[in-house]
């Protein structure tokens, strides 16, 4: 268990900034009206901030080789 949150420690990383990034994104921008499907409420902006830093950060996780042969 320990191991998998190591071996994914840059995308954990990611998912921890993306969502204080979409929490200030809320908090400075959000949306006036409230009529803003994400931005309307901490929660959601939060949720898909932590989804894009997740994605984004997972760019740069590195990859790992097979080296198993199929012989």
């Amino acid at each position: 268990m320990l191991q998998n949150l190591f071996k994914y420690k840059i995308t954990l990383i990611g998912i921890l900034v993306g969502g204080i990034a979409g929490y200030l994104y809320y908090f400075y921008v959000g949306c006036a009206s409230g009529t803003c499907a994400i931005t309307s409420k901490p929660l959601n902006s939060s949720v898909y901030g932590a989804f894009m830093g997740g994605l984004f950060f997972n760019l740069f996780e590195p990859k790992t080789t097979n080296n198993h042969n199929a012989n």
